[in-house]
């Protein structure tokens, strides 16, 4: 992706959001030269790779293969292992009028993914096998609002605004806007996105960024170059 569009990704992320109410933390809108020079007292931010985060898979075709996603807070791994402490984070997202996030799997991370307004949320929804790889033939039983649905390996879970889903640890699951552009919440255990996506093909989680302008706010990507 070039930098450019990331910025102009952004602009648009964030009017989108605000027009369901909803306001990102101030952290958010500091430059990337801010961020340097608070840099001793955002570990808190840094560590947790909280911030911006926006993705094509490494495949150059946002539009239709990609995600908008801010990292709200998020606890630590040492705390989940020792089952006390901070174990959550929280993301909001946004997928566009079909854009896919493609077919993917978490090892450790269950997740409630929140239809928090717009159009139509849609989700592929399968179990694993044993050996991790996509059952597609076993029907999946996911938990909406608490009220417990099956369906058919492969069938389509749509949710309306307001409504959610729980996934557990390998569930696989793609989705997409359908009919429009959804604001998307996830409530989850740690989030660890370096390690803890299992995608069905062969996908990178971070974009590749092509620096054809200066940056109007870090992705979480960029903190080890420029953070470090």
């Amino acid at each position: 992706m070039k930098r450019s569009q990331v910025n102009e990704i952004m602009l648009q992320a964030d009017e989108f959001i605000r027009s369901f109410g909803f306001v990102l933390p101030p952290f958010a809108y500091w430059s990337p030269r801010q961020m340097q020079q608070q840099r001793q007292s955002i570990s808190g931010i840094v560590d947790a790779r909280l911030g911006w985060d926006i993705t094509d898979y490494g495949k150059g075709d946002f539009d239709n293969l990609g995600l908008f996603l801010f990292t709200m807070r998020n606890g630590s791994l040492e705390d989940l292992k020792r089952g006390g402490g901070k174990c959550y984070a929280e993301k909001i997202m946004i997928s566009r009028k079909h854009q896919m996030s493609p077919m993917h799997r978490h090892i450790v991370k269950a997740e409630d993914i929140i239809n928090r307004g717009g159009a139509k949320l849609a989700l592929k929804l399968y179990n694993s096998l044993p050996d991790g790889s996509i059952d597609k033939k076993s029907d999946v039983t996911v938990a909406t609002d608490g009220v417990l649905r099956t369906q058919p390996a492969g069938d389509v879970l749509r949710l309306d605004p307001g409504e959610s889903v729980t996934l557990l640890p390998g569930n696989w699951h793609a989705f997409w806007g359908e009919g429009g552009d959804v604001l998307i919440g996830e409530v989850s255990t740690v989030n660890d996105d370096l390690t803890d996506n299992i995608f069905a093909e062969p996908l990178g989680r971070f974009s590749r960024i092509e620096e054809d302008a200066e940056p109007r706010h870090l992705l979480v990507s960029d903190y080890p170059d420029w953070l470090s």
